[in-house]
This record gives C-alpha cells, sequence and structure tokens, in this order.
C-alpha cells in the first residue's frame, strides 16, 4: 500500500508539470494581452508600457514560465490584477461558500439518489420503476434556469418561503436561510441523472451470478441487497462521487450568479470578465491538484469497499 501510494504521488509530478504548461500556453499565448484591458480607454504606449512592467509582461516567455512554476511550488499567485488583493486571500474568502452549498447539495443528493436507484433497481420493470424513470426523465428534460426563475419567482417571490437572493457571515443562517432554495433547485436538476446512473449499477449487479448463488443458499433480500448488491455497485458510484469532489471547490456557477452566494463560481465569473489571469490560473491548478488527489483517494477507497481489487 505504502509503494502504490508512493508511486501515484510522483507520477503526480509529470501531470502537474503538463497541467502547468498547457495553462501557461493557453493564457500567454492564446489568451491574448491583458494590459489592453486593464488599460481601458487611457490606452497609450506609456500607460500600456508600465502596466506590462507591473504585471510582468514585459519578461521573456521562459523567465514568466519560471514565475509560474515558483507560483505553483509555493502556492503564492500574487495578487490579482483587478483588485489588487492576493489572490490567496481571495480564493480563501470564496470557497467557504461554495463548499457550503455544494457539500450540501453532494450530501443530500447522495443520501437520496443512492437508497432510491437501489430500490428502483430491486422493483425494476414494475410501476415503481416506470414511475420514477418517467419522473427523472422529464425532471432531466428542463432547463436549469427554469428551475432557478420559477423557484425564485413562486418559492421566493411569490410565497414569501426563502430570500429571492443574498448570503450572511454565520455559517448557520446561511445553511438553514439562504441554502434552501438554491439546494433545493440544484438537486432538481441532479437527482435526475444520478438516480438513472446509479440504478444502472445496481441492476447490472442484480443480475450477477453471485446474487442468484445468495438466493439459492437462503439469504434474505435484505441480506444480499446491503452486504452484496449495494457493496459492488459502490465501486463506480465512489468513482462518480470522486470525480465530482474537486469541483466543489469550483461550487456552482449558475446557482452563485442567480442568488447572489459569494463563492468561487461567482469569482470564476467576474475573472473571465475581467481578464484576472492570476486567479483564473490558480484556480485552475488548485482544481488540478484535487483532482488527482481525489482519484488516489477514490483507489484508496476502492481496496477499502473490496480486498480483492488490485492497486496498480
Amino acid at each position: 500500500m505504502s509503494a502504490f501510494i508512493i508511486r501515484r504521488l510522483l507520477q503526480m509530478i509529470p501531470t502537474l508539470f503538463g497541467v502547468m504548461l498547457l495553462v501557461f500556453i493557453l493564457f500567454s499565448l492564446v489568451g491574448g494581452d491583458p494590459s489592453l484591458v486593464l488599460a481601458g480607454k487611457h490606452l497609450t504606449p506609456e500607460v500600456l508600457a508600465n502596466i506590462r512592467a507591473q504585471l510582468g509582461l514585459d519578461k521573456s516567455l521562459p523567465e514568466q514560465f519560471l514565475v509560474f512554476v515558483r507560483q505553483v511550488l509555493t502556492l503564492d499567485f500574487g495578487t490579482s490584477w483587478s483588485t489588487q488583493q492576493p489572490v490567496a486571500d481571495i480564493i480563501g474568502s470564496r470557497v467557504g461558500p461554495s463548499l457550503t452549498l455544494s457539500g450540501a447539495m453532494l450530501v443530500v443528493d447522495l443520501l437520496i439518489a443512492i437508497p432510491l436507484a437501489a430500490l428502483v433497481a430491486y422493483y425494476r420493470g414494475g410501476l415503481t420503476d416506470h414511475i420514477v424513470t418517467i419522473i427523472c426523465t422529464v425532471a432531466m428534460s428542463i432547463s436549469a434556469l427554469i428551475y432557478i426563475i420559477a423557484g425564485q419567482y413562486f418559492l421566493a417571490f411569490k410565497l414569501g418561503w426563502f430570500p429571492v437572493r443574498g448570503w450572511g457571515d454565520s455559517v448557520w443562517t446561511n445553511l438553514f436561510l439562504y441554502v434552501p432554495l438554491p439546494l433545493l433547485m440544484g438537486l432538481m436538476v441532479s437527482l435526475g441523472p444520478d438516480i438513472r446512473f446509479y440504478r444502472s449499477f445496481f441492476v447490472e449487479e442484480l443480475g450477477q451470478d453471485y446474487v442468484r448463488t445468495a438466493r439459492a443458499k437462503g439469504l434474505s433480500e435484505r441480506q444480499i441487497m446491503l452486504k452484496h448488491v449495494l457493496r459492488n455497485a459502490l465501486i463506480p458510484v465512489v468513482t462518480s462521487i470522486m470525480m465530482s469532489l474537486p469541483y466543489l471547490l469550483l461550487g456552482a456557477l449558475v446557482l452563485e450568479s442567480f442568488f447572489g452566494i459569494p463563492g468561487m463560481g461567482n469569482e470564476v465569473i467576474q475573472a473571465v470578465n475581467k481578464s484576472d489571469f492570476p486567479v483564473i490560473k490558480a484556480i485552475t491548478i488548485y482544481i488540478a491538484i484535487a483532482t488527482m488527489v481525489f482519484n488516489l483517494l477514490g483507489d484508496l477507497v476502492y481496496k477499502w469497499i473490496d480486498p480483492r481489487v488490485q492497486l496498480k
């Protein structure tokens, strides 16, 4: 196990270097000159040269890349080009709201989707399966914007059950006052595909030979579902969860924008609009690192779920 973890950690080094090189090329060669955006209406050769010197864009590309490598190694991406605030402070203040919303949405989604998927898979072909499948298909066919606009208008504006938008300083105030409505809207979008996705895994496992063998041995349906089917079906489910975990840091762009949540999603939109490359590059690197780390954790979880899994 230790050798596997060390080997995977070493494999992350060239992967991260490749991500850094790709990000640098995209922003330096393809992304254009941000100094033109920052100069605005006062664009003169002197102003442009001064801005480029302040941003370090007057250096050669190899020098700029070495600066970027040093920033990644120290996790210090300097200051924002648009607000002049340290990038670390900006991201630190935005991660909390994003995790509050996205984390709550992921937990509630799993608590509903996995048991319901197991239930409809067990009664596959029956009335329950057909009803849930139809509801999921209809829910998936409706745009997220429709849910958000309808939810804000009817549930918040007309009925007054929730605030239309906003965010506070208290975690508990946010969880019980500002999160419920965007959480509900997010679940309306995510539950349908997740239930159908997880259902396919349970259906596949219920058709395996070991299930028929367990029934022949006299095991109850409860034991078969909890001890055998659920354990084996969780491996692809864990894969799906681990792939989504890094993006909890990124937040829900659409939900944060419509509900006025000061999270990473809102920050990404503002950074893109203002060509704030330090913020965008920092978020990209953080997501890449989180993805590699959670992939490693996913493999370790596989081993814990099924000791027969061979780690490579």
